[in-house]
């Protein structure tokens, strides 16, 4: 089975303290559910369109651990605690 790439983009950041209390819930949360964090922060060089925005990639054992890491209880309550602090993007994508 394909490892799985849980890849977040953030646009902007509008309310650090309110990303602050997230992350100190979403990243128990996403390691209880399997997540590995691999990379996070700012490019270290942009190529082509890229945007120099922070980012955020975890490996899962899948997609389906991926898709109910992000669905589970855990990581939804660290959701209502970010609300609308950030404007990003998040992708699960299948590994090669």
């Amino acid at each position: 089975m394909a490892k799985a790439y849980w890849i977040a983009f953030y646009r902007s950041i509008k309310n650090p303290d309110a990303l602050a209390a997230y992350a100190k819930l979403a990243g128990p949360a996403i390691q209880a559910a399997g997540g590995r964090f691999v990379a996070r922060g700012n490019p270290a060089k942009v190529f082509e369109a890229g945007l120099n925005q922070r980012v955020v990639v975890i490996e899962f054992d899948s997609v389906r651990q991926a898709v109910a890491a992000h669905d589970g209880a855990a990581y939804q309550a660290a959701l209502k605690v970010l609300g609308d602090a950030v404007d990003r993007e998040i992708r699960i994508v299948e590994g090669v």
